[in-house]
């Protein structure tokens, strides 16, 4: 693939005399991060009246700027024909509904039939992006929304709003208890000081909150709707652990399987059978990068997830008849 030049052109305004090169090409096209825009100025493609200049350099006002976007191949990866359910595109971004099971980015065992894999093949150009687009992602075996950006500029404004905490991320998740109540996991996250699969509450790690409240409760579960203010790895499957209450089906947080007492047997064919964690992006809303209107997509909750719920329904049922 050939890399894609455009070439942009601005002038300097006067009352920008005297400010670093640098800080006035970031206003005059905010389309661009920071740190691309200083990478091209390094690489002689941001030139100040036609001359390469340093970042540090002072404008005088009136100058005219040229500006050539150099879109270089970011990810290399193979472009794969795999389906992709999506909720909603147009040429900026793509919004799409991952299956559990489904992995994000190609890595170690893991160089096709990830998510990058088919994105690519559905729009050859995302390769020019960092990620082929993706600004977050979902864990192998969490399902549900994501969005994708298609630009450079659509990506510097989802990454700005997700930093910024503009963008709402609700998800569903069927923890083990009977909570009574929702509330506010705020605990900072980082790596786990032994086992470098897993993230851990930290004192020193990053800050990390989590809302959550009651969507449906059962005798010995509860299906939470959980919203991320903070989008830290596993931060979901971490709190919840934190607060005694993890995820069902979680190979890294949840312990060992806990039946409750009498349940029935599809409960217990149903808790028995989740190979996964009961962790679903239901829905996902931020500012579209372009035209400013609010997006808002939802997820359906997989087959396996809903038999699930139904499930712990038909058990708290049948437990409260026989109690009668």
């Amino acid at each position: 693939m050939t890399e894609p030049r455009q070439t942009l052109t601005a002038t300097v305004p006067d009352s920008a005399a005297g400010r670093r090169f640098d800080a006035v090409l970031a206003e005059l096209f905010p389309d661009y991060s920071r740190s691309r825009l200083a990478t091209w100025i390094k690489s002689g493609d941001a030139r100040l009246n036609g001359r390469e200049v340093r970042p540090r350099d002072p404008v005088q006002g009136g100058e005219s700027v040229e500006l050539t976007v150099v879109l270089d191949i970011q990810t290399r990866a193979e472009a794969e024909d795999i389906a992709l359910d999506v909720l909603y595109e147009d040429a900026d971004v793509i919004v799409l509904d991952k299956p559990a099971g489904l992995v994000v980015h190609p890595g170690a065992g893991n160089h096709a039939g990830t998510l990058v894999n088919a994105l690519l093949h559905r729009d050859p150009g995302l390769a020019t992006l960092p990620r082929a687009g993706i600004v977050h992602r979902l864990d192998k075996d969490t399902s549900g929304v994501m969005v994708v950006a298609r630009t450079l500029p659509a990506h510097t404004s989802l990454v700005e709003q997700l930093s910024a905490r503009e963008v709402h991320r609700q998800y569903l998740a069927v923890v083990v208890g009977a909570l009574v109540s929702g509330g506010t996991a705020n605990a900072p996250i980082d790596r786990h000081p032994r086992d470098r699969l897993r993230m851990a509450v930290r004192e020193d790690g990053r800050d990390a909150v989590t809302h959550y409240r009651l969507r449906e409760r059962f005798r010995a579960h509860t299906l939470l709707e959980c919203r991320l203010e903070t989008g830290r790895t596993h931060q979901i499957r971490v709190h919840m652990a934190h607060l005694k209450h993890p995820i069902v089906g979680d190979p890294l947080y949840g312990g060992p399987l806990k039946l409750p007492k009498g349940a029935t047997d599809g409960l217990v064919e149903a808790l028995r059978g989740f190979k996964r964690q009961a962790l679903h992006a239901e829905t996902l809303e931020f500012v579209h990068p372009v035209s400013g209107e609010p997006i808002r997509c939802t997820a359906p909750v997989p087959a396996d997830l809903r038999h699930l719920v139904a499930e712990l329904g038909a058990d708290t049922r049948a437990a409260a008849e026989a109690g009668r």
